[in-house]
């Protein structure tokens, strides 16, 4: 798999995940940090990869074999 599809791929999963995070878990409390602040960082890591898998996409960048 191409490492622009396989970097859209796990950003989209990722900002999903995050943003089910940070809308549905704003009442749950745990002890050591809020579920909703890490919905908010997955959205970001989530979104650095989407725009990441668009770049390479768009420029054609492709993984370097050594052969």
């Amino acid at each position: 798999m191409a490492s622009s599809m396989k970097n859209l791929i796990e950003g989209a999963i990722t900002f999903v995940v995050g943003l089910a995070l940070w809308l549905f878990t704003g009442d749950v409390e745990i002890p050591v940090f809020t579920l909703t602040k890490v919905g908010v960082v997955l959205m970001f890591v989530g979104g650095g990869l989407l725009l990441l898998g668009l770049y390479q996409s768009v420029t054609g960048s492709r993984a370097v074999k050594d052969h």
